[in-house]
């Protein structure tokens, strides 16, 4: 007598297909390059944007996200606050600059394998 209860044949999930391991931010190569131009085409301004997105995915730990929205309201804060408008001083731009170009390289790196800071 057959248990009516246990299916024949070979169950579902051993033919089921792998799950990545982690979530993807970017499906596709354009789409790598739009977020990765976001930083630059804002000047800064949008330089957390992509790290909020990727936290909020699963991409990346929340603290990253929250680290570059410190470090973006820091440097702005800086600039408005702090800083004579009648001196000129090249400090600040390079600070902009950095931000630029740090965000846009780390979010390139967003779904690298080999990079495991944060994920």
């Amino acid at each position: 007598m057959t248990n009516p209860y246990q299916p024949t044949g070979q169950s579902p999930f051993v033919n089921a297909p792998l799950t990545g391991h982690r979530p993807r931010m970017f499906d596709s190569t354009l789409a790598k390059v739009i977020w990765t131009l976001v930083p630059v085409v804002t000047f800064g301004l949008g330089a957390a944007i992509p790290f909020v997105v990727a936290a909020v995915k699963g991409v990346v730990k929340p603290w990253i996200a929250i680290s570059y929205v410190a470090a973006e309201v820091t440097l702005f804060g800086i600039s408005t606050v702090a800083v004579d408008p009648d001196k000129e001083s090249p400090f600040l731009g390079f600070l902009l600059v950095f931000l630029m170009a740090t965000s846009a390289t780390h979010t390139s790196l967003l779904d690298n394998d080999r990079v495991t800071v944060g994920k």
